[in-house]
């Protein structure tokens, strides 16, 4: 009988980092049954010569929860060799969600995770209330990749608690709720839950997001609801400040650690060269909890952004920014940039240690009205010279002057090639952050696995192709519990990626579509050197462009 597939003359990296080989892979029925050298016939022969075969790339922290609603492909993933998402970060998401609390939850993610609210308005389909129902919704709409969903802890809190899991902590009761509904979630193939305590995570109506609120006894429950069934993992947010790891910090870890006896990984890793010391300073505090099961988080490309005024993301840890997210509309936005009482407290917050107060590295991008163009390519700093200003009043003033339609660049952090070699050759560290799907019109970190091939492999030599393989495709498995994916060998899924190693890269700058639902606009990053992606054997991307096919399916724990 004919293997369904059968790639041929390829360079096999396997994801486990072992030396590449040369070897011919057959698939049938979605998963790979054999590999060596193969002569039987298939019903489609695909020639890999001069390309890499590897396990499809899992990317471990992604925001697509909403938009799987409106976008089978979950772009700009799939363009870069990834087969398998993992989204339910950061504690905020849209299940369970009673109907009643609907624009609570869009709200949470318009000010967490910067998607318009009225993308996710028109674009979630809301066929689902608990969180078993999500999952069950998300499979029948036939996915291109394989989905995998974290059970967030603010939409399990307000389910339970209301407007109260905004304010306070989780009564005894209220928290056994809870309990129940995150183990609900797992055992409907969750593969753990997720948190956050970061300061810019602002939800409903500028108020802290809800899980932000959980007490240590509800966050020793909700351990032990993974503890109890042995699988799971926690994705938690909480270096307040960015890549600095406080003491609290570091013991609430080794907390959740002893109380769940699952894997925690963390964020978010940075390396700041504003606190040179800092991430070396975290991580060797760290260094005791590694071998429990702590997994620092970063992205492996260099933090650059845009900031655009009217979704202010990039200031929400500041507390008097909190005004911003109160009211979002654009005349209450622009009462406050003018306030001079809002200056002024934004002055007094830049004077705490660690925050931002670099104006050079703000750059203004887009300017709509043409009187104000001359400054487009200058820095907040350059712009505050010419003006005789701070550069407080030199970004608000220009803000206002441009209706709030004006975007920047802020260039910030993971920068220095010496310290992120040194921090992508720790094995401690989990290469994630890609944030798919969030953030939409500031970055697009997505197309981060084809970064890697390209920059860290194939130009600087910091990792071997095998490690940077295993780094995207068996680590992140084997951290989340994904059995069949990962890696190729027989009777694993046939999740794979064919790469050219001599082109393979993401595009520097990212490019505007204006694809979203009701026309909305997102920045995308393309890849090159993607030739095919397979998954669960058929072929989703190739030729640099999408097939169309849906062999996607929602993984289960």
């Amino acid at each position: 009988m004919a293997f369904d597939s059968l790639i041929r003359n390829g360079t096999l990296i396997d994801g486990t980092g072992s030396p590449a080989r040369r070897a011919d892979i057959a698939i049938s029925d979605g998963k790979i049954v054999e590999v060596g050298t193969i002569s039987a016939p298939a019903k489609r022969t695909i020639n890999a010569e001069g390309l890499v075969v590897a396990p499809g790339f899992i990317d471990p922290h992604t925001h697509y929860d909403a938009q799987i609603c409106w976008d089978g492909a979950t772009t700009p993933s799939s363009w870069h060799g990834v087969t398998a998402v993992v989204m339910g970060n950061c504690g905020v998401g849209i299940a369970p969600c009673r109907p009643n609390a609907r624009e609570v939850a869009m709200r949470d993610l318009v000010n967490v995770e910067a998607i318009p609210f009225e993308v996710l308005n028109a674009g979630i389909t809301w066929d689902w209330e608990t969180f078993p129902q999500y999952l069950d919704a998300a499979e029948k709409r036939k996915p291109a990749l394989n989905l995998a969903f974290l059970a967030p802890l603010t939409p399990l809190r307000h389910y339970v608690m209301g407007e109260a899991s905004m304010e306070r902590a989780a009564t005894e009761d209220e928290t056994m709720k809870i309990q129940a509904l995150l183990g609900e979630a797992l055992d409907a193939g969750a593969f753990g839950f997720s948190s956050t305590l970061l300061n810019q995570h602002m939800g409903y109506g500028g108020r802290p997001l809800a899980c932000r609120n959980a007490s240590r006894d509800e966050l020793q429950a909700y351990c032990r609801a993974l503890r109890e069934r042995g699988k799971g993992a926690i994705e938690f947010a909480m270096t307040r400040q960015i890549a600095v790891m406080e003491d609290p910090e570091v013991e609430l870890l080794a907390f959740m650690l002893e109380e769940s006896r699952r894997p925690i990984t963390f964020i978010a890793m940075f390396d700041r060269d504003d606190l040179p010391e800092a991430l070396r300073t975290s991580l060797a505090k760290l260094k005791h909890l590694i071998p429990r099961g702590a997994r620092p988080q970063t992205s492996p490309l260099p933090l650059t952004r845009e900031l655009v005024m009217r979704s202010p993301f990039a200031f929400a840890a500041f507390p008097s920014w909190k005004r911003l997210f109160e009211d979002t509309s654009k005349p209450a936005q622009a009462k406050v940039y003018a306030d001079p009482a809002f200056r002024a407290a934004f002055r007094e917050d830049l004077k705490r240690p660690a925050s931002f107060g670099d104006w050079a590295r703000i750059t203004a991008h887009e300017l709509k009205n043409p009187a104000l163009k001359r400054y487009e390519g200058k820095t907040v700093a350059e712009i505050a010279a010419e003006q005789g200003k701070d550069g407080v009043d030199a970004l608000l003033d220009l803000t206002l002057a441009d209706d709030l339609e004006n975007e920047f660049t802020v260039q910030s952090w993971n920068t220095r090639v010496d310290r992120m070699a040194e921090l992508l050759n720790d094995p401690s560290v989990l290469l994630g952050l890609g944030d798919g799907g969030a953030h939409l019109d500031m970055l697009c970190d997505a197309g981060y696995p084809s970064y890697v091939l390209g920059t860290w492999v194939r130009e600087r030599k910091v990792l071997t192709l095998e490690e940077a393989v295993r780094r995207m495709t068996s680590d992140p498995a084997d951290f989340f519990g994904i059995r069949d994916r990962g890696r190729i060998a027989p009777g694993m899924a046939a999740d794979l990626v064919l790469f050219d190693p001599q082109t393979a890269a993401c595009a520097e700058r990212p490019e505007r579509l204006y694809d979203l639902p009701g026309g909305g606009k997102r920045m995308v990053k393309r890849s090159t050197g993607i030739e095919m992606t397979l998954v669960n054997g058929v072929p989703t991307w190739e030729k640099g462009a999408l097939t169309g096919a849906a062999a996607g399916r929602v993984l289960r724990s």
